[in-house]
């Protein structure tokens, strides 16, 4: 704690907002963290077993899929079978706007992110430049050598800290941020292919119930 609040006085005017985004990214990598953990850890084995149930029982993988509707697939797929004697086409738009209801969710934060990794470093740059113009404006030229010398020498590196503090608070965020884009790319990748199987058995059974269901309400 001591060598923290070194550091906020030597970054000086700048030093509450470049803590303030740490904490703030702290929190949301946190977040972002435990939701994503989830995700990877159960959503493929939901969506496959859902997908196998389908194949033999409706409404044992709607049941499924109703116990885990805190994942985002679990959700789509939901959305979708909800519809009555929906033809392939229905069931087809049902999912791209239930897909398209759930990216922002999946893209939680992103923009947070982008800000904080943006300003992090101007803060810190601008903290810099700050504490120069302070230290060289105590500088007389007649006094080169002298005591106000050393005082500009260490004035400078105290100056630099905020730039430092700056980019590791940009580089930390920027880490998990990436990461978790990838998590991202990777999910709407994995949710196309298991949309597109949905679509296929639901195509076969829709086929196999004969002339379908606008024929059978004649």
């Amino acid at each position: 704690m001591q060598k923290l609040g070194e550091i906020l006085v030597q970054a000086g005017i700048v030093g509450i907002p470049l803590l303030a985004f740490s904490i703030v990214a702290i929190a949301l990598i946190i977040e972002r963290t435990v939701f994503w953990f989830r995700v990877n850890r159960r959503q493929e084995r939901v969506v496959r077993n859902a997908l196998q149930l389908y194949r033999e029982d409706e409404s044992r993988a709607l049941e499924t899929l109703k116990q885990n509707i805190d994942l985002p697939i679990a959700r789509i797929f939901l959305e979708a079978l909800s519809l009555e004697e929906a033809e392939p086409d229905e069931l087809a738009l049902a999912m791209e706007g239930a897909i398209q209801a759930e990216i922002p969710i999946l893209k939680r934060f992103n923009n947070a992110f982008d800000t904080i990794v943006t300003l992090a470093p101007l803060l810190g740059l601008l903290g810099t430049v700050l504490g120069l113009i302070q230290s060289f404006s105590a500088l007389n030229l007649g006094d080169v050598g002298g005591t106000k010398t050393a005082n500009v020498t260490a004035g400078i590196s105290e100056a630099l800290v905020s730039t430092a503090f700056g980019l590791v608070v940009a580089l930390f965020t920027l880490f998990f941020a990436n990461t978790f884009r990838g998590f991202y790319l990777r999910q709407i990748a994995l949710i196309q292919e298991h949309v597109a199987e949905l679509e296929l058995l639901h195509r076969r059974r829709y086929k196999r119930s004969g002339v379908g269901y606008a024929t059978t309400n004649r």
